[in-house]
């Protein structure tokens, strides 16, 4: 009788552990068909496809909290906890668009918030190529990590620091991007972008402008207004004061 009382909770545990299996299956499915719809909602941006393709290889709901999962797919910013958010897939689309990613090339990050961002460009460089992200809150920063690694990034480097002073460590780099708003643009950041290289920063208070920079080959500065934005602040010493 005990063999049997045995064999009968077996046989339910399983049946309990593959419907889980199954249930874990259908949700996975329907999570990869809204980002699907989603980047074919993204093509009427006009954004490069490569981009595109990037974006489909990469998983946003495993860049955000659990409560914000259903959310993954709407093209909309997220939070993410201590006052910062996960930015909207089509403004991703366009700040990568911007950079001209390609294989090979070295991305400074300024703003790591989950790693999707950076995801992304780590897709866009490919392993011949790194992204170093900076961030300036420590629990975000494990959260990042966490995330890449579940998603299976090794070309992204998380690091914890004052990103409004870049990461001179590694400098220079082919391309920087900011994801905070800035008050004016960091002489650090444009100190550590490789001559030929290009910087895209949010700037401004209320009123925020994406600029995207290019550095000739003589090192000089060329800027480009790309239209109004809305960031959360950067801080940090050539970021905005805290209250």
């Amino acid at each position: 009788m005990g063999a049997e009382e045995d064999r009968g909770k077996k046989g339910h545990s399983e049946k309990k552990n593959k419907r889980k299996q199954e249930k874990e299956q259908e949700e996975l499915h329907k999570l990869e068909e809204m980002r699907e719809r989603l980047i074919r909602g993204l093509e009427l941006h006009g954004t490069d496809e490569k981009v595109l393709k990037a974006m489909l290889r990469v998983p946003r709901h495993v860049f955000v909290p659990k409560y914000a999962k259903k959310g993954a797919y709407i093209d909309t910013p997220l939070e993410i906890g201590f006052g910062q958010t996960i930015s909207a897939p089509h403004m991703v689309a366009i700040m990568c668009d911007l950079l001209e990613l390609s294989e090979g090339l070295k991305v400074l990050e300024i703003g790591a918030g989950s790693g999707y961002n950076a995801a992304v460009m780590g897709e866009l460089v490919g392993k011949s190529g790194h992204v170093y992200t900076v961030e300036r809150i420590e629990s975000l920063v494990d959260f990042a990590r966490e995330n890449l690694k579940k998603a299976g990034y090794e070309n992204v480097t998380v690091l914890l620091d004052d990103g409004s002073m870049g990461y001179p460590k590694y400098a220079p780099y082919d391309r920087i991007v900011v994801t905070c708003a800035a008050p004016d643009i960091p002489e650090p950041l444009l100190e550590q972008l490789k001559p030929g290289g290009i910087m895209i920063i949010p700037v401004g208070d209320y009123i925020q402008e994406l600029i995207r920079i290019k550095k000739d080959s003589e090192g000089n500065i060329h800027e480009e207004k790309r239209g109004g934005v809305v960031f959360v602040p950067m801080f940090g010493r050539h970021g905005f004061p805290r209250n």
